[in-house]
């Protein structure tokens, strides 16, 4: 490859009068190469290209795909085709979009933006940070409306980050996804970092809760909330909220169920363990780092936070609660019932708005699909739907019965009716009609003649 002051200076002694090979011996370069720069035949500064490309085959597919999102990371989209058979690295296959031209133009994303921001230093097992993520519009067969709840814990030290999708931001729910997370990552640190959640503080003080000090007393830990409007003070896990956006929520597709999306999340998680880092003028990884970080076991319980919600029982008096279903006596069919849960314990209650508890059943796992039946609830069941068919013989539906005496009466009489009116009253005396016609039937005779 001829660089351009190389091919600036083969084209002057060209035009000097100089032939190919006096050029190619004076470049210390072939023959064919000065000749195929002089015709046009190949530019300066371009290597030409030793194969085919290797990401030719995918322009297509990342054409199509950036159309349709142009903000799609480039290694989400590096992901998608590399499970299509592309080998390329990282770099390679940047170099390629940009060579391709493939990513569409953002005008109102070309605005300056930015500002100083400072680096906190985390020593290893000082602190994990908590954020709820909201992610809107998600697939229709969740049934959990406009947003998705997701809590993303993160270790501000190495920076490895777990999420667990949830029903609800509320105390509860909180608490069970915070135990879940800890235990992903793998430990407790000293200090919980958190926003200004209402479950945690109160917002406008920014003073712990009473309820969320017995959980921190529960798991040993300072709990520090953020200065308001300070998004930048828990950055590490704000980065990890990026990266769950945009490598896992965004291209979730609609039939995904929650088991199948939170799958897809933790092996996303797993996979950015392997994130290089520079530590201590080292080369490492995210995993190493957070292996490195010596953090204390959680307890062995959860927190015994409890559960209070609403359900509606079915038709086969069924109550159903995190994918199973429970049984309650008949009698209940479409009332609402509250299904109470302590976390960390065995057994559910199932109890009616009055407060009456009416089933108390061993908890399934969530999601199992089991339908959990209670002997004298079933036994019940079946006597109320027994006692409700009757032993007569069914009806026969092909029987020929015609309208009876009594209803052909009631229609005689209904017809009455429907003539009366004023022409029913006008009598109509035929006979002298009669008569004269009688007469103009028979032939006149000579008596007839003389009267």
């Amino acid at each position: 490859m001829l660089s351009l002051e190389e091919d600036v200076e083969a084209q002057a002694l060209r035009d000097q009068g100089w032939s190919i090979s006096a050029i190619a011996r004076h470049r210390g370069r072939d023959r064919k190469t000065i000749r195929s720069y002089l015709s046009g035949e190949r530019e300066p500064g371009r290597r030409k290209p030793a194969g085919p490309d290797p990401f030719e085959p995918f322009v297509a597919y990342c054409r199509a795909r950036l159309a349709d999102d142009p903000h799609l990371w480039a290694s989400t989209l590096l992901d998608e085709i590399a499970e299509l058979g592309y080998r390329g690295g990282y770099s390679t296959f940047t170099r390629a979009l940009r060579r391709y031209e493939l990513r569409p133009h953002c005008e109102p994303c070309q605005v300056a933006r930015g500002r100083d921001v400072a680096i906190i230093e985390h020593p290893p097992g000082e602190e994990t940070q908590f954020d709820w993520l909201e992610l809107p519009d998600p697939p229709a067969t969740w049934g959990a409306g406009r947003q998705a709840h997701l809590l993303v814990s993160a270790l501000a030290h190495s920076s490895r980050w777990r999420g667990v999708l949830a029903d609800a931001e509320d105390f509860p729910h909180l608490i069970e996804a915070l135990d879940i997370v800890v235990r992903k990552l793998g430990g407790v640190t000293q200090v919980w970092r958190f926003d200004r959640m209402s479950t945690v503080c109160s917002p406008s003080t920014g003073r712990i809760s009473e309820t969320f000090a017995q959980v921190a007393k529960h798991y040993g830990v300072r709990s520090v909330l953020c200065p308001p409007r300070r998004g930048n003070r828990k950055g590490v896990v704000e980065k990890a909220n990026h990266s769950a956006a945009q490598r896992w929520w965004r291209t979730l597709a609609d039939d995904t169920t929650i088991a199948q999306a939170q799958a897809g999340l933790d092996r996303l998680a797993v996979k950015l363990d392997g994130r290089r880092r520079v530590h201590n003028d080292q080369r490492t990884t995210v995993g190493a780092l957070a292996e490195a970080e010596q953090l204390r076991p959680p307890p062995r319980v959860v927190f015994p936070a409890e559960f209070d919600v609403t359900r509606v029982v079915t038709a086969q008096a069924l109550v159903s609660f995190r994918g199973n279903h429970y049984s309650v006596p008949p009698g209940l069919d479409q009332a609402q019932v509250q299904v109470r849960h302590r976390l960390g314990a065995d057994t559910l209650r199932i109890v009616t708005t009055g407060g009456a508890t009416v089933a108390i059943h061993h908890r399934a796992p969530d999601g199992a699909g089991r339908v959990v039946r209670d002997d004298g609830h079933v036994a019940a069941l079946e006597r109320a739907v027994l006692g409700a068919f009757s032993t007569d013989r069914p009806c026969t539906h092909k029987t020929r019965r015609p309208p009876s005496a009594t209803a052909l009466a009631e229609a005689a009489r209904l017809r009455g009716l429907s003539t009366a009116g004023p022409a029913a009253h006008v009598v109509i005396d035929l006979s002298a009609y009669a008569a004269t016609a009688a007469r103009l039937d028979r032939a006149p005779t000579d008596e007839s003649r003389k009267d």
